[in-house]
């Protein structure tokens, strides 16, 4: 059992079956996510007998950092080793002056989902070594408690648009959400949550009927079934007709703005006619788009556009009547697009293994 994966009401349930009184739910929880101590011996105020039980049945099996990178910008990303030897990534990403002004003390970490990726966008690292397994809700939570407790910093915003589809892992991020959001757990309020997805049709309309007001983000990278054909293989289960409907059901449930993530890829989605598709179906559902130019990755073609055709195809956005930013990706001298310290760090494994 993980720790981290049980709600309330589950520490209730256990805390009953070892003959406690439900009280000692509270008081574990709070050690764990007020306190942030996770050593069953330095709760003091559990009975020694507690203490042995806890430890025979929640065995400490944290995340372990293995490496972490810095970039000029501030940004930080984190590589962490699960207890199975599989690695997934965590970037913090300080806030931006340009939107948030200098003195703003936002910060938001990008949250991975999955080990690997099964859903092969070409232009992404996380799937180059395909899909491992899904992460245990604990192992999304433990995440944001390892980087907090790490960097020192007060995460306030978070983004699950690491390594992975989260839809397709929807039960362990559903549970991880209610976890960082209760007040007993993290207490992050949930529209300080972003679930990004490639597209998954039923899951963005399961999410759309949950009460939690997380925020949704589409990456969309194409406004035509013939662009994103070519990148995104999960348009030919979702063409964008479908992912549009679902947009607009979304918005009508939630009665909150989406955002569509967009990658500027030179030659391959960022013409200006598709920045007018764009305009046009972000005014449809109410959309804002973050343009993103692309962040390179070794072993993959794709480059990024040229400053002034970014500039170019925002305008066009703008002048059709989009709301829409550019965003000069943070972290891109420290491989921070979800997946490349991983495949550098297995790469480097393979040829010569870590010592413990």
């Amino acid at each position: 059992m993980d720790a981290l994966a049980l709600t309330k009401e589950d520490w209730e349930t256990w805390m009953t079956a070892m003959g406690q009184p439900a009280y000692r739910a509270g008081q574990v929880l709070d050690w764990i996510y007020k306190r942030r101590v996770l050593d069953w011996d330095d709760m003091s105020n559990l009975p020694a007998p507690l203490r042995d039980a806890l430890k025979q049945e929640f065995p400490a099996t944290h995340l372990e950092k293995i490496r972490e990178t810095g970039s000029k910008d501030t940004t930080r990303k984190f590589l962490f080793r699960l207890p199975d030897g599989q690695m997934i990534e965590t970037v913090l990403i300080p806030a931006s002056p340009a939107l948030y002004g200098e003195a703003s003390d936002r910060r938001t970490i990008c949250i991975s989902s999955q080990v690997g990726c099964a859903y092969g966008c070409k232009f992404c690292a996380s799937g180059l070594d395909g899909w491992k397994r899904n992460l245990l809700a604990g192992e999304i939570v433990d995440q944001f408690l390892q980087v907090e407790a790490i960097s020192g910093e007060k995460i306030n915003n978070i983004v699950f648009m690491g390594m992975g589809e989260p839809m397709a892992n929807y039960d362990n991020l559903l549970r991880a959400i209610s976890i960082l959001n209760a007040p007993w757990g993290v207490g992050l309020g949930a529209r300080h949550m972003t679930v990004s997805t490639s597209g998954l049709v039923p899951q963005i309309r399961k999410l759309a009927s949950q009460p939690l007001q997380v925020r949704l983000a589409i990456s969309f990278h194409g406004a035509t079934d013939e662009v994103r054909n070519t990148i995104m293989p999960v348009n030919k289960k979702y063409p964008v007709e479908e992912l549009l409907a679902a947009c607009e059901d979304y918005v009508r449930i939630k009665k909150q703005r989406i955002t569509f993530e967009y990658i500027l890829i030179r030659d391959v989605n960022d013409s200006l006619e598709q920045a007018r598709l764009l305009a046009n179906q972000a005014r449809r559902v109410g959309a804002k788009v973050n343009l993103i130019p692309y962040n390179v990755v070794d072993g993959l073609p794709w480059i990024r556009p040229e400053e002034d055709s970014q500039d170019a195809f925002l305008a066009v956005l703008r002048q059709a009547g989009a709301e829409a930013t550019l965003c000069r990706e943070k972290g891109h001298d420290i491989a921070a697009a979800c997946g490349q310290l991983r495949l550098q760090v297995e790469k480097s494994v393979a040829e010569k293994p870590f010592l413990n």
